[in-house]
């Protein structure tokens, strides 16, 4: 069982925007698909708090699927289904057999950063076609603005992605909004989160960070004492 002091930080910020964005639509079952779960810190968390909500997790790496797994049997999840490979870069033929319009809800934390470009196509392709009508695409993660990115700590998490891998970066807002509506799909709206990170005295102390991309788990050093600003942008499917 994997763990990301990074999603511990985090999820309760996410979940409290898509309990808000799901609220209305609470009476019924939804069906929603997490890309790149990583650890599944983040899709137990959810599932304990939406149970109107089935939940789908997935991810490129066999380390993850087994820590999802080891969560699942840890928490008696009974809306978290069995984790599935899935590489978003791919067509979403190949996404784990999910058929078109097969879910109200796809949720991607943390994963367009640690990608190359192709993988953020392919998330609002894939989207565009599994998505139901005036269903979400959520993602979640650093981004730039406007080709700015603010503030400096989100500069130099820039940089040391760029070291790791040239094609990894923070996508533009712009950009994924042209993705989406290229994909039958519009930007709904932004939420920005702060988080501050301290960095340890303990030098062995990392939080991990899924890249899905070449599906390697890194360990991420934590900055000191900066603020990291996050954004949350929502897209709607109006097909």
């Amino acid at each position: 069982m994997l763990l990301s002091p990074q999603a511990e930080r985090n999820w309760e910020g996410v979940c409290s925007v898509l309990q808000e964005a799901l609220e209305e639509q609470s009476h019924r079952q939804l069906f929603a698909l997490e890309l790149g779960s990583g650890t599944g810190q983040h899709v137990i968390r959810f599932a304990q708090k939406m149970p109107f909500v089935t939940w789908q997790p997935s991810d490129i790496q066999e380390e993850a699927q087994q820590s999802i797994k080891a969560y699942i049997a840890a928490t008696n999840a009974m809306t978290v289904l069995p984790p599935v490979h899935l590489d978003a870069s791919e067509p979403w033929e190949k996404w784990a057999g999910l058929s078109r319009s097969s879910c109200d809800v796809i949720v991607a934390i943390n994963l367009l950063q640690y990608s190359p470009f192709k993988t953020a196509q392919g998330v609002f392709n894939g989207a565009g076609h599994i998505i139901k009508q005036n269903g979400l695409l959520v993602t979640y993660g650093a981004y730039a603005i406007n080709g700015t990115i603010t503030p400096r700590c989100n500069e130099i998490l820039e940089e040391e992605l760029r070291k790791m891998n040239p094609e990894w970066g923070l996508p533009d807002v712009d950009v994924l909004r042209q993705l989406a509506y290229a994909n039958g799909m519009r930007m709904e709206r932004m939420v920005s989160r702060v988080h501050c990170s301290v960095k340890s005295d303990d030098k062995n102390f990392h939080h991990f960070c899924h890249t899905g991309g070449d599906g390697r788990m890194l360990q991420m050093p934590h900055f000191q004492k900066t603020i990291e600003m996050c954004i949350t942008a929502f897209f709607i499917d109006k097909k």
